[in-house]
């Protein structure tokens, strides 16, 4: 995987303080170093409210998590060349998988997971690095693409509600300080929504005396995170391979995205950055952290602030390893109570949802097509039902059923419709876009 710029290698942009009308900072240039720190620790600020969420979530340790999506951040960069400004945060594809695992067999077995996870998505940017990433588009095109991350989203639902019944008033305080948030402050403030009602609801907590601050005043200012080794379990396996879609498709969109912003043809780099998750997402799960992925929450600091410098996630790195290295931090973040994360969850889950309808708007994914219509609605319900299906050890819950399903229905009913020359045939009412009209003589002809 040679690269034609090398990491590390950073010109200065203009006097290093200043960003002209129309100008943007590329990635392998960097602003003044004291410039360069603050917008890394702002990539921080960015990240932080998401990734810590995750371990939270899954009861995993949050220092440790951190500290290997610095690790990994840092991995991302190397192998990229530099070339992809992009943080690796916590994947909450990975939260129902790591959950129900975790729940049966232990956190041992979900790193297991994880691991194989890593595994998969290393190879898979192995080929598209070799062969292109065209047969991606192919089979997962967005129809395919925004029920996998619709349903992932969705199913994980109880796991909110869980939570917030815990501390209803509490969730319900944090729900409604992440949404005000979200309309109230513009720019960089604005898109840390999450961060900032998770304070509010947090400073709730503390009021209704729902924070226990016993594990902070024992831990350890300064010491290693707490890691655990994987193991792993055959049976489990079915729970996590569908996530391998959702990684592909966020890396793929992260590198698009960035491409765009840009101005700079990065097709050629699409396979090293989804192998680089993949090694990152297997070394976290090697050694006790969650699985990661590109972050969507730092393009906004890009978008806002238009450096995309990687000497920035460079910095960012540095800042997450060196809070990883403090027990204390860590244990405060653990103190974080039900409430607060159901509420927070209620909202993220949502988003993941509709991220995945957004995936279909964006891409103006025709529902009148029996065919789209078909794979969203089945894959959709498998996923949010949970559907169970097991054969042998294996277990296949309701994200493996839907996304396989997803796939499947797709391309089965699609070939039998081009080769039935049933496509073009008229739309039911059912399938009928909002606002379009029928043609009386077409309803009976349905019916």
């Amino acid at each position: 995987m040679n690269a034609r710029k090398g990491f590390g290698r950073w010109t200065v942009h203009g006097d290093g303080r200043h960003i002209g009308p129309g100008e943007v900072v590329a990635p392998q240039e960097r602003l003044s170093w004291p410039a360069t720190i603050g917008i890394g620790a702002q990539h921080v600020v960015a990240m932080f409210g998401a990734t810590f969420l995750v371990p939270l979530l899954t009861g995993f340790p949050p220092a440790t998590t951190l500290f290997f999506s610095a690790v990994g951040t840092v991995l991302f960069l190397v192998v990229t060349a530099g070339r992809v400004p992009s943080y690796l945060g916590s994947s909450f594809a990975l939260i129902a998988p790591i959950t129900a695992a975790t729940a049966s067999q232990g956190r041992s077995s979900a790193l297991g997971g994880v691991v194989a996870v890593g595994v998969l998505l290393a190879i898979i940017g192995l080929v598209v690095h070799f062969a292109g990433s065209r047969w991606i588009d192919i089979v997962m095109p967005p129809t395919v693409t925004g029920a996998i991350v619709a349903l992932i989203g969705f199913n994980l639902a109880p796991s909110a509600w869980g939570n917030v019944q815990k501390a209803p008033v509490t969730a319900l305080v944090t729900v409604g300080a992440i949404l005000l948030s979200t309309v109230l402050f513009r720019g960089l403030l604005g898109r840390l929504s999450i961060l900032l009602g998770v304070l509010v609801g947090y400073a709730t907590a503390q009021l209704r005396g729902e924070v226990d601050f016993s594990g902070v005043r024992e831990a350890a200012w300064v010491g290693l995170p707490d890691f655990t080794t994987p193991t792993f379990d055959l049976a489990l396996m079915g729970l996590f391979v569908p996530v391998v879609l959702v990684l592909v498709a966020e890396n793929v969109g992260h590198v698009k995205s960035v491409a765009a912003m840009t101005g700079e043809n990065l097709d050629d780099v699409t396979g090293r950055a989804l192998f680089a998750d993949g090694v990152s997402t297997m070394l976290a799960g090697a050694g006790g952290g969650s699985g990661t992925t590109t972050y969507a929450e730092n393009i906004g600091v890009m978008a806002a602030t238009r450096v995309y410098s990687t000497a920035a996630y460079l910095v960012a790195a540095v800042v997450a390893f060196l809070l990883s290295m403090s027990p204390k931090f860590g244990e405060l973040i653990a103190t974080i109570p039900a409430g607060v994360l159901g509420g927070a969850a209620t909202v993220l889950y949502g988003m993941i949802g509709m991220l995945g309808v957004r995936i279909w708007v964006q891409n103006r994914v025709d529902f009148s097509d029996p065919v789209n219509l078909n794979t969203a609605a089945v894959a959709l319900i498998l996923g949010i039902a949970n559907y169970t299906w097991v054969v042998g050890e294996m277990r296949f819950e309701g994200i493996a059923m839907g996304s396989a399903a997803a796939i499947v229905v797709y391309h089965l009913m699609r070939q039998i419709s081009r080769a039935r020359g049933t496509s073009q045939e008229a739309a039911t009412p059912a399938s009928a876009p909002a606002g379009a009209e029928l043609n009386p003589g077409e309803l009976r002809r349905e019916s």
